[in-house]
Parts: C-alpha cells; structure tokens; sequence
C-alpha cells in the first residue's frame, strides 16, 4: 500500500463519519421542529390528554353595578387559593448581588407563611408533612383558601418556586342592605340568584380564559408548551339610582315599618320630568353580601307585589272625568256618607258626615267613596276602563326586573254591580308601584305618559354604551286637564286632614292617599289596610313624584300614617336637587259647591 492510499483511508473514514452524524443530528433538528413548531399544539393537546399536562381556567371579572353617578353597588373582587409543591419543598439557596450565597430555609419560611396566612408554624409544617407521608412525590396540597390581595403579594415576595396562588373571583357590594332589593346577589359559584345581577347577567357576565402548559417532574413549566385563551371581561351596568338618597330612604323605610308596626314599607322616587328612578327602597331587604336563600324578603316589594290601591285611583277617575268633558274641578254631586244605587250597590264613606254638596276637587280632599262613586257615573264603564288601561294600569311598567308583577283589571263588561262602582275609588282592582307612579307621572306632568327606567345602559368591555330600548311616550289626557288635576292635589295637600302632616315650609306640594283592603284566601281582611301616599313638588312645576307605601300598619291603620314619611321623604328629595322654593301663590278650589 502507498503512503498516499493509507493516508486517504482514515480521511475517508472521518469524511463518512461526519457526514453519520450530521445526517443523525438534521434528523433530530427536523424532528424537535416537527414536535415543538409544527405539530406543537396537537401535542400539547395529547400531553394533556394523557395526563402530562395542566389547564388552568384564567377567571374574567364580572362587571361593575354602579349608580348614577358611577358608585359601585356591586363590584367584583379577587380572592387566592394558594397550594405548596410538597415534593419541591427545600431549603433554597441564592448568590446576592456582591456574590454572597443566601440560603432560606423551610424552617424560616414557613414561618413566614404563619404569619401572612393566620395559621400557626405546626399547620402549615404538617400541611406538608402528611401529604409527604401520603405520598413521597406529592405535587399538592393545600395551603389555604380566601387569601386577600395583600395576602397574595406577601406570599409571592417569599420568593419561593414550590408555592403557586390562583385567583377566585368573588362578589362584593359595599353598600350592603342598600339597594340589596334591586341588585340582588350572585352565588359563591358566581350564579346570580335575583334581581339585576340576574336580569342583567349577559351585561355583567364573563367568559373565562384557559392557560395549558406542560410541567416538568420538578414542577416546573416546561419553556415552550404554554398556550393562552385569554379571559373576557364583563360589562358595567349603570343604574339611574342615587345611592345617598337610596340609604336616606331605606332608614326611612325601616323606621317608618317600625314606627307603625307594619309588616313591610316602601319608599319610591321618580324624576317626574325623565321616568328615572332616584331611589326605590324598602324595608325588609336584604343585604347581598349575606343572603339568606331561605329568608322572606329576596325579591322586592315594589317590582313583585301588587294590592289594590284605594283612594290614590280617584286621581284617575277624576281625570277621566275631566279630560272626557264630563266634569270641571268645581262641578258639584250631593254626596251622602251612605249611597244605596238603583243597582243595589252599596258604597260608604270612611267616616259619618252630613249630606254634603260636593265639588270634585271637594271629593278628593275628603276622599270620598260616595262621591267619587257618584260622580263616575257621568261617563260609561268602558270610558272608564280604557282611560285606566291608557294610564297603564295592569300592564307593568317599561322597567325590565325579574318576576315584576302587573296589576289586575277585569274587563268593563265584567264588573258587577259593586264592581262598576268600586274601580272608581281604588277597589276592586289591582296595581303596582311602578304603574302607580307612571299613571301619576302622566296625571302631573302635561298628560304624557312616560316609560319608567332603572338601568341607564350597560357599557361593554369595548366602551360600547347600550342603552335599554324603552317605548314610546304616549298622551293619554290633554295639558289642560294635567294642568287641572295638578291644581286638585295641590288642594288635596293644602286642605285634606292631614294638611299639617305633610307640610314642607316653603314648598307647593300635591298628594292623594289610598287606604286599599287587603284580600286574603277569597275574603278581605279585617281592620287591616295597604296604605299609600303619592305626591310631587312643586306642585306648580313638576319635578320629583315620592310614592310611600305601608302594609298593615296597626298603630295607625289608615293612610295618614304615611303622611311624616311621605314628609321627610320630599323634604330630602327637595334638598339633594337643590329645588328652589315657591314664588307664587296656589290657587284655592271650593270643597262644596
């Protein structure tokens, strides 16, 4: 062999090696390609689908309740559950930055962790202990469950790899039994149970997000195999509501129940000019952030009850009246305390009186039975009846609130004889808060009936605003017959007898009561009433309409037991709006002709 052939032999042999291993290392390069790029996510998918992966669902936050002015109501909030790696537990070492070697010891640590947490040294030692014992590669066990934020950071400024937090969210409302009746309340699953919170859950609700990735035996995310559907946000829900004004009325709703050992009171105030709701409290409530789903009062008196009115529903007979061209404010009937109609009904008044010559205004200041009675047989029932149904009587109102009721009016053609004299002063019938103050609204404010509101809009993650769709207002008497009737309340307020009661110096005010019977398995109660108070300021010019109502009061048992409430309520309402005082003079309408 020449010296040539034996020197290109181990070249030739080196050539073929490397090319081996170049060819074995682009099989390999094309393979992790092939696993971490090209096919990464399906498996990411199978390493999860064999157990060797985690998910983890990334919580959205549900969005805010806030009022008008944008004061939350409910507000969503972060609390932790925070686990150890038990297998990962060790005394950990780092160089500082001038090069020292720091070792912190479990010993120190989970010191620490008793003190962020509020558990002692031995619970939190043991916490890892037995699940060690358990099982010798145990990856979990937990530390603790409702961590706050503060709690949260502390634990994660332990610097320490073998404990990892995740966030629950959860529901809060600062406000508590304020406005608990509207906002209602979300379970600890975060299921809303009642009121907005379940009305408005596509507005609120969030969508949560996934995280997956692949863990190494040490617990440690393998680089690489993360993968991220991030969360969605809920949207703001923005009440019309005052939350001031709210709390006024719900102590005031609570002592007015108290004071006159009722079963139940409600406050309501509405922005005459607009159909928004300042406030709409009532007591017994219920306070969100420790509902009971087994208590009396988790839906809300004023959207889910009806009772029949009284002698609030003269103020519609008296504007039928007037806008049909059937009567003037000082048309007159001869009125009795006692009527027996060619019919055979029977109507009586409250109290015992002489035989009077009233005027119309003169029966609603004295809220006579008889004498509204009288007078509505100057025009037909079925007159009567669509005027009732124009001002929305038994139709609910535009407000959207889960189980809202609606008030009950057979057809004309159905009442009976004590009937077709009944619906004229409040009985025989039923109705709401809501549709009483709409139907007063369009009484009061130029004879337009204006849709109620609650919710202001819902303002999306995005910024889009979506406002709720309401219908159109309608006419249902002339301005020249709200002109009248605003001038018979205004007499009402001036010269029925509790003038004195309601009196806000300073103010024109107008008002009508009602003291309705309380049905109970197919008979009426006896000596127990639903007393109303519905009035507005000022009277001259519209601006806020209270309605204050009271169920089975018994230590007065008639509607002037509302009258110091309905009183305290207009005067705070008068002062949160500033609302000047009067200038010009009422005008006095005759109570006999």
């Amino acid at each position: 062999m020449t010296p040539s052939s034996s020197t290109r032999s181990p070249r030739r042999r080196t050539v073929v090696a490397l090319a081996v291993v170049l060819i074995v290392l682009c099989a390999f390069v094309i393979r992790l390609v092939d696993i971490q790029v090209v096919n990464a996510r399906e498996n990411v998918d199978a390493a999860v689908e064999h157990g060797l992966g985690v998910t983890q669902t990334i919580a959205g936050t549900r969005g805010a309740i806030v009022d008008a002015s944008g004061r939350p109501l409910a507000s969503s909030i972060l609390t932790y559950t925070c686990q150890y790696d038990p297998s990962n537990v060790r005394d950990i070492s780092r160089t500082a930055a001038d090069g020292t070697k720091l070792v912190t010891a479990w010993s120190h640590v989970s010191t620490q962790i008793a003190k962020i947490t509020g558990q002692s040294v031995d619970q939190v030692r043991a916490t890892v202990s037995d699940a060690l014992v358990n099982n010798p590669h145990a990856q979990y066990a937990q530390l603790k469950k409702g961590l706050s934020t503060e709690q949260y950071r502390a634990l994660m400024d332990l610097g320490v790899d073998y404990i990892t937090c995740t966030a629950d969210p959860a529901r809060a409302y600062p406000n508590g039994a304020v406005a608990g009746n509207l906002v209602g309340f979300v379970r600890g699953d975060g299921k809303p149970l009642a009121g907005l919170e379940s009305e408005y859950n596509r507005c609120l609700a969030a969508k949560s997000g996934t995280l997956t990735f692949q863990k190494g035996k040490d617990g440690v995310i393998i680089p690489g195999t993360e993968s991220e559907q991030p969360a969605t946000d809920g949207g703001t829900l923005t009440l019309t509501i005052d939350t001031d004004l709210q709390w006024y009325m719900t102590q005031l709703a609570q002592q007015a129940k108290q004071d006159m050992h009722a079963t139940f009171a409600t406050i309501t105030v509405l922005d005459v000019k607009t159909g928004k709701l300042k406030a709409a409290a009532e007591y017994p409530t219920v306070d969100p952030n420790n509902f009971d789903a087994k208590g009396s009062y988790l839906s809300s008196r004023i959207f889910n009850w009806q009772f029949e009115p009284g002698s609030t529903f003269k103020g519609i007979t008296a504007s039928t009246l007037l806008d049909s061209g059937a009567a003037t404010p000082t048309s007159t009937e001869i009125v009795p305390d006692r009527k027996h109609f060619p019919n055979g009904a029977v109507v009586s008044d409250a109290t015992r009186h002489p035989t009077y010559d009233y005027t119309l205004a003169g029966v609603l200041m004295d809220s006579s039975n008889v004498g509204a009675s009288t007078f509505s047989q100057r025009v037909s029932l079925k007159t009567r009846y669509d005027y009732l149904k124009k001002f929305g009587i038994g139709s609910g109102s535009a407000i959207t609130f889960p189980g809202q009721t609606q008030g009950i009016v057979h057809p004309y053609q159905q009442w009976d004889n004590q009937m077709r004299y009944d619906t004229s002063y409040g009985q025989g019938l039923t109705t709401t808060v809501p549709e009483l103050l709409g139907a007063y609204d369009a009484i009061i404010d130029g004879g337009v009936k204006k849709p109620l509101q609650l919710v202001e809009s819902c303002t999306k993650p995005d910024g889009t605003v979506v406002k709720p769709t309401l219908p159109k207002a309608t006419r249902v008497i002339s301005s020249k017959t709200s002109a009248q009737m605003r001038e018979i309340l205004e007499n009402v307020a001036l010269q029925a007898s509790y003038a004195k009661m309601i009196k806000i110096p300073g103010y024109r005010i107008g008002v009508k009561t009602g003291t309705g019977q309380i049905a109970a398995n197919g008979h009426y109660k006896a000596g127990v009433y639903y007393t109303t108070m519905i009035g507005f300021a000022p009277a001259n010019d519209p601006q806020y309409l209270v309605a204050v109502t009271l169920d089975e009061p018994t230590k007065v048992r008639s509607s002037s037991a509302n009258a110091p409430y309905f009183q305290k309520a207009m005067t705070q309402v008068l002062k949160t709006y500033r609302v000047m005082p009067a200038t010009s003079k009422p005008t006095i309408l005759p109570k006999f002709g």
